[in-house]
């Protein structure tokens, strides 16, 4: 049975080169993001945008963001509830690769869950304790250098 849910989002194209305004060293302005087709039994939605090329053991996680309503349509952010990113704030932090890296990848993944995310996890606490509750994800990839 094929996937329904779906993540697209009017400021990326699947694939292609994220924009110079989404990027930390200029405007690292948040994307918005839009999902489709989310599953009846989710609870919650959860978003994690993480870059699997950064030379880091375990990649650089730009964005966890917890708490959101499982209803298709544009993510509202103002009301979800940031978790940390690998830059040690909360919130969306944007691309920003080493000079001369090569193209980065930028997953953007939502998750459809069957229970509430409890706090504001990291990326790896999050994947650790809530992958037996993803009932359904999808993604959306991005892809920036500098």
């Amino acid at each position: 049975m094929p996937a329904g849910l779906t993540i697209t989002s009017p400021d990326i194209s699947d694939g292609q080169r994220i924009d110079d305004r989404f990027a930390g060293e200029h405007f690292a302005q948040t994307p918005r993001i839009e999902v489709s087709g989310v599953p009846a039994a989710a609870v919650e939605l959860a978003l994690v945008c993480h870059d699997p090329d950064a030379p880091m053991p375990d990649g650089f996680t730009h964005w966890t963001l917890y708490g959101l309503a499982p209803s298709s349509g544009a993510i509202d952010v103002a009301g979800a509830r940031p978790g940390p990113n690998d830059a040690g704030r909360r919130g969306y932090v944007g691309p920003y690769p080493p000079a001369g890296h090569g193209d980065h990848r930028y997953y953007f993944w939502i998750y459809a869950l069957s229970r509430r995310v409890e706090g504001e996890p990291t990326r790896r606490a999050f994947i650790d304790a809530y992958g037996d509750a993803v009932v359904e994800q999808a993604r959306l990839v991005g892809t920036y250098s500098a």
